[in-house]
């Protein structure tokens, strides 16, 4: 049977997928630039003839009517990794909810809560090559644990997915169905960084040596990093996420990754999220690896890399050197994501650092993100005992192994110069550090 028929076999309309679902299905899906949209639009056109449809997600990029609509209650329930703006919306509404989690496990942990059943995975992928392959393109963060757990799998073909290396590659044979739907990919702009992102930037581009291998997130901090990074020589790669930073820092000269210890020579990530300029750059680049979530983000793993540095941004740290990047008070946020895996795997590294960049301030000026407690219903996301180096626009605080009076004192230092004597003044009057 040659390759035409098989696919061809396999090839139903975005509906007919859709009528597969049945009431009390759980549906994993793709995350992030590799969710399917047009199966996930066509959810909502058929609500009227299901009910308690469970969808697992994690940053979903766009709105979709299934998940946004109040209308959809009872229908459908989102269950939630990581949550992005619309989410926060819909979470308020009742029918959705966060799954705390640490990267590495999400896909693991809750299959191990459902007794390793899944009725439905929904992904997207690349059309098949002449032998039947497909890759997975741009994210692999929990993917093919899904797929391989799930009664039913279908894909959604798009032209316009970038071919990725690594772990990506599926065959046809693997999938009971797929549909067609080649539509422009989602493009996450670059954000550009502002005054006091710079300053951050440039504190933590201290803190980096060279032949360092990076852990990077997404936003205007990772950018300003990569701007100071540029005159470096031989960092590696080891991330959770691509950004468009990462593409210019290669283009300088400073990526190499010749001196990592392990996957030498590769850029190595679970999912890319960016632009254009990214997503050409990953195409078919045999400099670039994806690998599923559970070891790009498994600590031990991420050890193993010599003078690993992970770079991740919080909401709000305290005087303990607590950290929440998730929630503002009560009110969830975000998620965990792999903030603590590569926090943790960077200090199990040799001459590795875990660090956490934050602004000294929010609500433009008002309040301080150095705290002398969290917000009450904040959500940890990296502890006080596993907390490293913090970095605000005003300094770098090393938490690593400090009493509690020396991190208090480093954390002041840190904090915007207006907000230091009221938190001082807290700090006593809590009895936290009495002798501040």
């Amino acid at each position: 049977m040659t390759l035409k028929y098989d696919f061809q076999g396999k090839l139903i309309t975005i509906q007919e997928a859709v009528n597969k679902i049945q009431s009390g299905d759980r549906i994993g899906l793709a995350i992030a630039a590799s969710e399917p949209c047009g199966l996930l639009s066509e959810l909502a056109k058929q609500k009227d003839r299901l009910e308690d449809v469970h969808t697992w997600v994690c940053l979903p990029m766009r709105a979709y009517e299934y998940a946004i609509n109040p209308d959809m209650d009872g229908h459908f329930f989102v269950e939630n990794w990581f949550y992005g703006a619309f989410d926060r919306k819909t979470h308020s509404q009742g029918r959705m909810s966060y799954i705390p989690n640490n990267l590495h496990r999400a896909a693991s942990d809750k299959l191990y809560a459902t007794g390793g059943k899944l009725n439905v995975f929904w992904g997207t992928a690349t059309p098949p090559d002449d032998r039947g392959y497909m890759s997975l393109s741009l994210s692999l963060v929990v993917e093919k644990e899904l797929m391989q757990a799930a009664d039913l799998v279908i894909l959604e073909i798009n032209e316009n997915l970038p071919w990725t290396l690594g772990d990506t590659q599926i065959h046809l044979s693997e999938v009971d169905f797929v549909v067609e739907n080649h539509v422009p990919l989602y493009e996450l702009p670059a954000t550009q960084p502002t005054e006091t992102e710079q300053k951050i930037g440039e504190f933590i581009a201290e803190l980096i040596e060279d032949g360092a291998t990076l852990q990077l997130g997404i936003g205007g901090i990772p950018n300003a990093i990569t701007h100071f990074l540029k005159n470096h020589k031989d960092l590696g790669i080891h991330t959770e996420m691509f950004n468009d930073g990462m593409v210019d820092l290669y283009e300088s000269g400073a990526i190499t990754n010749r001196k990592k210890t392990i996957y030498k020579g590769k850029m190595v990530g679970a999912f890319a999220l960016g632009t254009k300029k990214l997503y050409d750059f990953i195409n078919n680049n045999i400099g670039v690896e994806f690998l599923q979530g559970k070891t790009t983000n498994n600590p031990y793993v991420i050890g193993q890399n010599y003078k690993m540095i992970s770079v991740n941004t919080a909401l709000q740290v305290d005087i303990f050197g607590q950290v929440c990047s998730q929630s503002i008070g009560y009110k969830h946020f975000s998620g965990t994501g792999g903030q603590l895996d590569t926090h943790r795997g960077a200090q199990l590294s040799q001459g590795g650092r875990g660090i956490i960049a934050l602004r000294s301030t929010a609500k433009d000026g008002e309040i301080s993100t150095i705290v002398s407690t969290l917000s009450l219903g904040a959500e940890v996301t990296v502890p006080s005992q596993c907390v490293d180096t913090i970095v605000t626009e005003f300094g770098i605080a090393e938490l690593r192994g400090r009493n509690l009076m020396e991190r208090a004192k480093a954390l002041i230092q840190i904090a915007h110069p207006e907000m230091r004597e009221p938190l001082a003044a807290e700090v006593r009057k809590l009895g936290i550090v009495p002798s501040l």
